[in-house]
């Protein structure tokens, strides 16, 4: 482990977790830091684009490529809505939600909006609902659904956004994995399939039945991934795709539509 960044994750437990108190339970939680373990579980929660995602049930820690696209995303939605609401009802889904964060976020950015999230991950789904509790989301607002991608979902509901970030890397690139990263976090949220599309393509081919016939798609993957996606897309029928780059100039997530 980095010794800068040792200092700098010792400094941030004791402070956001023991309020600069030295104590037992603050020596044992470090010598896990010192293990891998990853700081933001140790002090049991993250922010995201100004909420605080609690991490208690242990999904996939929230990245900041993640954060990112999904605030570029918020400036795209909040030209499109603009004059929208309250005339109509602008209804979002956050599938492979894990923690919960891209919805969370969403709602508390957009207080005129709804949203589902989908997790088919029972313990994930008690974390959304602990994430919207603790950012003080109206329960009207949104609805929590144990779904394997859309298999629980109603196909007469139709979203205006749909956001997406699947498990998408490759088995295949494991190695290039961080060892604290398969150590510590759920595989289930993070490898799919050989080349990592396993869930990508199964979203895909389904997304278009639930999205609204002006609506939009937002979907991160592995940059080099783009090809075989820009395929997909075209494969299954949308008419609309856009491809961004990430702050550190990768490939990184994409918009479609019908």
């Amino acid at each position: 482990m980095n010794k800068d960044y040792f200092k700098k994750a010792q400094k941030w437990l004791l402070e956001e977790k023991y309020n600069n108190q030295v104590s037992s339970n603050f020596k044992k939680d470090l010598a896990r830091l010192k293990q891998g373990e990853p700081l933001d579980y140790l002090i049991g929660f993250c922010y995201f684009l100004d909420c605080k995602i609690n991490l208690s049930f242990r999904p996939l820690i929230p990245r900041a490529e993640t954060e990112y696209w999904v605030e570029k995303a918020f400036d795209e939605i909040k030209k499109e809505i603009e004059g929208v609401l309250p005339q109509k009802e602008i209804v979002c889904l956050d599938m492979f939600a894990g923690s919960g964060c891209i919805g969370v976020s969403l709602l508390k950015n957009f207080p005129g909006l709804k949203a589902d999230f989908t997790e088919k991950n029972g313990d994930f789904l008690k974390q959304i609902k602990v994430n919207l509790k603790i950012n003080g989301i109206n329960a009207k607002r949104y609805r929590v659904i144990k779904s394997n991608v859309f298999s629980r979902l109603d196909k007469k509901r139709k979203y205006d956004y749909i956001f997406a970030n699947p498990p998408y890397v490759s088995v295949r690139r494991k190695s290039k994995v961080e060892r604290s990263v398969l150590k510590w976090e759920p595989a289930q949220a993070i490898f799919g399939g050989k080349d990592g599309l396993l869930y990508i393509k199964k979203f895909l081919k389904e997304a278009k039945n639930f999205l609204q016939p002006t609506g939009k798609i937002y979907l991160e993957f592995d940059s080099f991934q783009k090809k075989a996606i820009e395929k997909l897309i075209k494969d299954y029928g949308y008419k609309t795709c856009r491809v961004f780059k990430d702050q550190y100039g990768r490939w990184r997530y994409l918009t479609c539509g019908l």
